[in-house]
């Protein structure tokens, strides 16, 4: 099972000073808005988002149909599919995607530390 682009999503109190703390290691803004709350830097491979508002907790984020730069992909396992199969294994969910939906979904589950995971697609 390929989850596609992995970032680290972080819940920032105030986003225009993360992202000029992020800048100042490196990372530059690869999209968002920061009017609505959100921004995605990159540096080399590391993809981080900054979210305002949004989470209560930084979260791991996946996106299947997405690679390491954020471009879709080919060919790529849909999310429902991905989800099923963890259904199928056991994981209990936090939040699910409408298994009868096509294109953009998410879900999200919890790891056994108690981190939230988010699997996003976008396509």
């Amino acid at each position: 099972m390929e989850l596609g682009n992995f970032s680290v999503s972080l819940a920032v109190s105030d986003i225009n000073a993360s992202r000029q703390f992020y800048e100042t290691l490196g990372f530059q803004s690869i999209g968002g808005d920061v009017d609505q709350g959100w921004l995605i830097l990159t540096n080399g491979t590391a993809n981080i988002g900054l979210f305002q508002g949004m989470f209560e907790k930084n979260l791991l984020t996946f996106n299947p149909g997405w690679n390491a730069d954020a471009t879709t992909k080919d060919d790529f396992e849909d999310i429902r599919a991905i989800q099923s199969r963890l259904k199928d294994a056991g994981i209990t969910f936090e939040s699910e995607a409408d298994p009868n939906s096509t294109g953009p979904a998410s879900f999200m589950v919890i790891d056994p530390d108690g981190n939230p995971v988010l699997v996003d697609q976008h396509v």
